[in-house]
């Protein structure tokens, strides 16, 4: 048996991803049979309530994709019990909920079977310790060798590499590190773990991935939305400690890493931590020089937000990695809110030919070519990977071809690859994933504590030194591209910006 705890059930998160993935995963028969499902709260409610709520959330975020009969097969396993996580009471009335079908509180089961326990900390940050704190108190994490005890852990995990390292001290008081998942969703999205197989299941790739083939490396993660009943949150945290320290660092591991002796949680975290650790300090002069932060123009009108505020909107970073592999390969960090388009994509740009014998036509793929002599090429006319990671999962391939009946002229050209024309059915949300790899104990997809504490270590610095920076960030128009000197910016570093809104 498997029983799943959400603590701040009665949240979004709850609704809008826990509950949907974890009843897709109903439907494809995925669940570990038995499972039950409990919610945590401060409001009052039945069981029935809740099942009611969530019908009703689900089916609206599923649209056509929701099937009442299957929903009706579900809902049993949902079960709500009320509390407050101040109070030690309310621990011990939902250990006595949770043991009712179970013979004993650690290794018991029904019908023979062990219960596992995963407990996922869905409330705001501030309350991680006090509910891992109530978990211990209560006897709720203690272990056998047949029954586990697992904790979930939303992201962020601190605010700043100290808070990090505090929290996880705090976590580690009453669970080990291999019973703590930090969850980071976009590690759970088809497209990015499709990165790992595309360079190591291919061999076509990786004898080129590296710095003697790869001109730079992009990495864009942009909203069109805006702050929104976030801002109060965003003005604390801004878009390097939103975006940069989890989601984007976290692509850059998968996509820079050293080949794992084999695809499980050590060895896959261990290369990751290897590359974090391989990223180069930036001085106060490279912070100054190879970041660029920007703001939209109406954040300051939004509810909560300073009428001062200098906090960064938009962002763009670029890292260096001193290892064999990737010396001298910029890599380029972006994002953004109030974006022109919401798309999560990477660009890999690799070198253009030591010769070229050919004339470039121009045009072609979206991305026109520059103004060149009649046989030379920049590198933005090389050969491009562009892997979409969201909303139009995909990877496109840009090489030049020979225009017909035009001489030897040539013309970017494309292979596209699309994962909704090419596999039928609903691509898996991150969350039916992560979940499941969860209950079932494969950490592979998870955070671990040295990760977290490396990603801070590059974020901090550039964080601390913009606090610092008394100017304003750049302004920039929602529905754009981000401030027209970001262009100039990463102009200056030798690269252009590839901006290409997914057609979905």
């Amino acid at each position: 048996m498997q029983t799943l705890v959400i603590f701040g059930a009665s949240g979004d998160l709850t609704s809008r991803k826990l509950i949907p993935a974890l009843y897709r995963l109903h439907i494809k028969k995925r669940l570990p049979e038995p499972v039950r499902i409990f919610g945590f709260s401060r409001t009052s409610m039945s069981d029935d309530d809740w099942r009611g709520k969530l019908r009703e959330s689900t089916a609206g975020f599923l649209g056509t994709a929701f099937d009442g009969s299957e929903w009706d097969a579900f809902a049993p396993s949902i079960h709500y019990q009320p509390g407050d996580i101040g109070d030690s009471q309310s621990f011990t009335a939902l250990e006595s909920r949770l043991a009712e079908g179970e013979s004993g509180r650690v290794n018991g089961g029904v019908d023979g079977q062990v219960t596992n326990r995963l407990y996922y900390l869905s409330t705001a940050p501030r309350f991680y310790e006090q509910v891992v704190h109530q978990l211990g108190a209560a006897g709720m994490a203690n272990e056998s060798k047949t029954a586990s005890r697992r904790v979930v852990v939303e992201k962020p995990f601190g605010t700043d590499l100290a808070g990090a390292r505090a929290l996880s001290a705090s976590i580690h008081k009453v669970f080990e590190e291999r019973q703590i998942y930090r969850i980071d969703h976009y590690l759970g999205k088809e497209t990015v773990n499709n990165v790992l197989v595309l360079r190591f299941a291919n061999t076509i790739f990786e004898p080129v991935w590296n710095r003697n083939y790869i001109d730079h490396i992009q990495i864009t993660a942009n909203e069109d939305v805006l702050v929104g009943r976030r801002a109060a949150y965003y003005e604390t945290a801004g878009v390097l400690r939103d975006m940069f320290q989890n989601h984007l660092l976290q692509i850059l591991t998968f996509l820079t890493m050293e080949a794992p002796s084999r695809f499980e949680a050590k060895a896959l975290r261990d290369e990751k931590v290897k590359v974090l650790q391989a990223i180069r300090p930036m001085t106060p002069e490279e912070i100054a020089r190879d970041t660029f932060r920007g703001q939209y123009r109406t954040y300051r009108d939004e509810p909560g937000v300073a009428a001062d505020s200098r906090t960064a909107t938009f962002a763009a970073v670029k890292l260096r990695i001193d290892n064999w592999r990737w010396k001298d390969v910029p890599i380029f960090l972006r994002s953004g809110k109030g974006m022109s388009c919401r798309t999560t994509q990477i660009l890999v740009q690799f070198r253009q030919p030591p010769h070229s014998m050919f004339e470039c036509a121009g045009g072609g793929s979206g991305f026109p070519l520059h103004e060149t002599s009649p046989h030379e090429t920049s590198p933005h006319e090389a050969n491009r990977l562009l892997i979409q990671v969201q909303p139009a999962e995909g990877i496109r391939i840009h090489f030049l071809t020979k225009v017909p009946d035009a001489d030897m002229r040539m013309r970017m050209t494309e292979l596209n690859f699309n994962f909704r024309e090419s596999y039928q059915g609903e691509m898996p949300e991150a969350y039916e994933r992560l979940l499941l790899d969860a209950m079932l104990g494969d950490a592979s997809l998870f955070a671990r504590s040295d990760e977290v504490e490396a990603a801070w270590s590059i974020i901090d610095p550039i964080q601390s030194a913009w606090d610092r920076d008394a100017h304003a960030p750049a302004f920039y128009e929602t529905g754009t591209w981000g401030p027209a000197t970001s262009e100039e910016w990463i102009a200056h570093h030798g690269a252009r910006w590839f901006d290409s809104c997914p057609v979905v």
